[in-house]
C-alpha cells in the first residue's frame, strides 16, 4: 500500500513519522509506544512508534542524565512523551529502511505517560500468532504495523468510493438498521421489541427493498456504505455482520450499471495496490459459458485451466462407466493438468477423494507419457477415443488428463474443485495480478428439491429478458435474469440486477417461488405498493468492501481487515459476546429461555470460546 504522509499541523502534534532532515535543529517533541530498546555501553536508543512511524531516539547519559536513568526503566509498549533536538544521524548510520532514517532525535527529557504488562505476542514483529489469541487482544493486535496498514488501506478506498459517487450525482442516505423480518435467503438476526412483547425487528440483510423505495422517491441515484447482517455459517470469506457498497440507479440497464463499477474497482486498484490489471475492459461471460469452461460462476482468470466436454467423443463407448452416465443424460468432461504425468497413485488417490467431496463417484485419469498413455481405463477405451481424450484437448506428453462422468451440476463443482487445487498447486496464479471479470444471464429460479419450489439464484426483485417471459409458465429454470456478478482473482465481489418495477410482475416471480398472493403484503407489502405509484425502472449492485478489502491487503481472510471481527463460529472474543444476560431482561421482553437450552447454550460457548494460552513476548 501506498504510504501517504501526514503534516504535523494536519495531525497537530509532530509525528513519530514526520520529521526529515530539513527539520535539523529543532526543538520537538514526539508522543508514542517504545517499539525497541537498546542499552548500548551508555547510550540508550529508543524506536518510538506511532501510526505515522518510527523515529530514533538517542538518550545520553551526559547531556541528559535524569532522562537517561529513566530510560533504563522503559520496557515495550510504554507510553511516552521524548523532547529533544533533530539532528542528522552520525556518517554511515543512517537507515534507508526508514522514512526517518536520516535523522534521530536527541533526548532532554523524558515522560513515562503509561507503563504497560508484557503482551501476550510481539507487536514490533511480524510472527505467527494464534488467531484466537489475536482476536481476544484485538486491541494490541491492530497495533501491529501490518494491521494499522489493512485498516487504513480499507479507510482510502471507501472514501474513494464516496467521492468517485458524489461527483457522478449519487446521494448517500441512510437506511433503518430495525427492519420487518423478509424471507430472503439467510437466516435474519432478530431484535425482541420490549414496546410489543412477541413481536420482533430484524436487522437487514441488505437494504434492498428500500434501496428500491428510494428510487420510487426520486432520488435517481442512492448510495450507502451500508452494514448487513446474516444469521449463516461462517467462513474465512464471511462474517455474521459485513459491510458492503450498496447503491441504485433509475432508467439504467445492466451495461450502465456494470460500466460504472467498473471504472471504479479499475481506479482502486491502481491506486491503492501494487497489483496489475490482467485486462480492461473486463471479460464479460455469461453464465452458462462461466459454468461450462471453468465449471463455476466466480472463476480464477489468471491461469487457464478451462474444462473440456468429450461427450460427443464417448456417445458409442464401451465403458460402462463413461456409457451408463451419458445415456441418463450426464457429461464427461476433462482438466489438463500440465506436466503432472508422473503422479503417484497416492497422489491420484488425494485428487480423487477431493473430487469425492464435490459429489463425483469417482476420478478417471490419464498420464500422457513418451512410450504413449497410461491409465487405469485405457482397456476399455478404443484408441480413437483415447486419441479424443488426449490429442484432441491438447494434452501434450507429461501431461495429466483428469476425468468426471456424472449430471452436469456434479462434473461441475469437481472439476471446479481440482482446477482450483491445481492452480494453487502449480503456483498459477500470479498474486501480483488482479484478474476481473462480469458473470451475467444468470438464471433467474432455480428448482429446490427440499421445498419442492422455485427460488431465486440471486435475489427476488431481478428483472428478466422480456423474450424469455413465456418461459416463466412452461420452463422458469431457462429464464434468464437481468443479473450480473463482479468477480475478482476467483472471488465474488458484489452483484446485482436490473431491478422488476412493475407489480404484477413482481407478484408473479413471488407466486412462483411460492408465496400465496395472500401473504404478499404481510411479507412485501411496502414494496407491492410502491410498485403501483409511478415505479421508474431501476437497477443496482452491492459490493462486498471486506473481501474487496482482503485481496488488494493480500490476505487470506477478511477478519484481516475488519478492526473488531468474530472468529469462524461467529464469538467475539474480546467481548465474549454473544452471551448469556440477566433474566430480568428476558422477562421485561415477554420472553423465557427454557433452562436446559440455557444450560446448553453456556456449555457450548464455554467450548467454543477457550482459553487461549498467551505466549509472553519479552521485552
Amino acid at each position: 500500500m501506498q504510504q501517504i504522509d501526514v503534516s504535523p499541523s494536519a495531525v497537530g502534534r509532530v509525528t513519530c513519522g514526520s520529521l526529515r532532515l530539513d527539520d535539523a535543529g529543532k526543538t520537538v517533541t514526539l508522543k508514542g509506544w517504545v517499539n525497541r530498546r537498546r542499552d548500548l555501553g551508555g547510550l540508550i536508543f529508543i524506536d518510538l512508534r506511532d501510526r505515522f512511524g518510527t523515529t530514533q531516539v538517542v538518550l545520553n547519559p551526559q547531556i541528559a542524565p535524569a532522562a537517561h536513568e529513566l530510560a533504563s526503566s522503559l520496557r515495550n509498549e510504554y507510553v511516552i512523551a521524548v523532547e529533544g533536538v533533530v539532528r542528522q544521524r552520525p556518517e554511515g548510520t543512517a537507515n534507508p529502511k526508514m522514512a526517518t532514517g536520516e535523522i534521530e532525535l536527541e533526548g532532554q527529557a523524558l515522560t513515562i505517560l503509561n507503563t504497560a504488562k508484557t503482551p501476550p505476542f510481539y507487536i514490533n514483529e511480524e510472527v505467527d500468532v494464534d488467531e484466537s489469541l489475536r482476536l481476544k487482544y484485538r486491541y494490541l493486535d491492530l497495533r501491529r504495523a501490518k494491521m494499522q496498514q489493512n485498516i487504513i488501506l480499507r479507510h482510502r478506498f471507501v472514501k474513494y468510493m464516496r467521492d468517485y459517487l458524489d461527483a457522478r450525482g449519487f446521494v448517500e442516505v441512510e437506511t433503518p438498521m430495525l427492519i420487518k423480518s423478509t424471507p430472503e435467503g439467510a437466516r435474519d438476526f432478530l431484535v425482541p421489541s420490549s414496546g410489543f412483547p412477541g413481536a420482533f425487528y430484524a436487522l437487514p440483510q441488505s437494504p434492498q427493498q428500500m434501496k428500491q423505495l428510494l428510487m420510487v422517491a426520486g432520488l435517481d441515484r442512492y448510495f450507502q456504505i451500508a452494514r448487513c447482517f446474516r444469521d449463516e455459517a461462517q467462513r474465512a470469506d464471511r462474517q455474521p455482520e459485513f459491510t458492503q457498497l450498496d447503491l441504485e440507479m433509475t432508467f439504467v440497464q445492466e451495461d450502465d450499471v456494470m460500466n460504472l463499477i467498473e471504472d471504479l474497482y479499475v481506479e482502486m486498484t491502481e491506486r491503492y495496490s501494487t497489483k496489475t490489471i490482467q485486462q480492461k475492459p473486463f471479460p464479460r461471460l455469461t453464465y452458462p459459458e462461466a459454468m461450462d469452461r471453468f465449471g463455476n460462476d466466480r472463476p480464477d482468470l489468471r491461469f487457464g485451466l478451462e474444462l473440456r466436454n468429450v461427450s460427443d467423443a464417448l456417445q458409442s463407448t464401451g465403458f460402462k462407466a463413461f456409457a451408463g452416465v451419458l445415456a441418463n443424460g450426464g457429461q464427461v468432461k476433462a482438466l489438463v493438468a500440465p506436466g503432472c504425468a508422473g503422479y503417484t497413485r497416492k497422489q491420484i488417490d488425494e485428487l480423487t477423494e477431493l473430487a469425492k467431496q464435490f459429489g463425483a463417484k469417482g476420478l478417471a485419469t490419464i498420464a500422457v507419457q513418451a512410450d504413449g498413455v497410461k491409465s487405469p481405463i485405457a482397456k476399455f477405451l478404443s484408441e480413437d477415443e483415447l486419441a479424443a481424450l488426449t490429442t484432441r484437448i491438447s494434452a501434450k506428453e507429461g501431461d495429466l488428463v483428469l476425468l468426471v462422468a456424472d449430471q452436469p451440476a456434479v462434473v461441475a463443482k469437481a472439476l471446479s474443485a481440482l482446477r482450483d487445487e491445481f492452480g494453487q498447486r502449480l503456483e498459477l496464479a500470479d498474486p501480483n495480478v488482479m484478474a476481473y471479470c462480469w458473470v451475467y444471464q444468470f438464471p433467474l429460479l432455480e428448482w429446490d428439491e427440499e421445498g419442492n419450489r422455485w427460488d431465486a439464484t440471486h435475489n427476488p426483485f431481478s428483472g428478466y429478458y422480456e423474450e424469455d417471459e413465456p418461459l416463466l409458465e412452461t420452463d422458469p429454470g431457462a429464464v434468464r435474469a437481468k443479473q450480473y456478478d463482479l468477480v475478482g482473482n476467483g472471488n465474488e465481489l458484489g452483484g446485482g440486477s436490473v431491478r422488476i418495477y412493475q407489480r404484477e410482475q413482481q407478484e408473479r416471480v413471488f407466486e412462483l417461488m411460492g408465496h400465496k398472493r395472500e401473504d404478499l403484503h404481510e411479507r412485501f407489502g411496502a414494496l407491492l405498493d410502491a410498485l403501483e405509484y409511478g415505479a421508474p425502472p431501476h437497477g443496482g449492485i452491492a459490493m462486498g468492501i471486506d473481501r474487496f478489502a482482503m485481496l488488494l491487503a493480500d490476505e487470506e481472510s477478511i477478519r484481516d481487515v475488519i478492526a473488531f471481527p468474530k472468529n469462524q463460529r461467529g464469538i467475539d472474543l474480546m467481548f465474549e459476546a454473544p452471551s448469556p444476560v440477566d433474566d430480568q431482561q428476558i422477562h421485561d421482553l415477554g420472553m423465557e429461555v427454557r433452562p436446559d437450552v440455557k444450560a446448553e447454550a453456556a456449555e457450548s460457548l464455554r467450548v467454543a470460546e477457550g482459553e487461549p494460552e498467551p505466549v509472553a513476548a519479552e521485552s
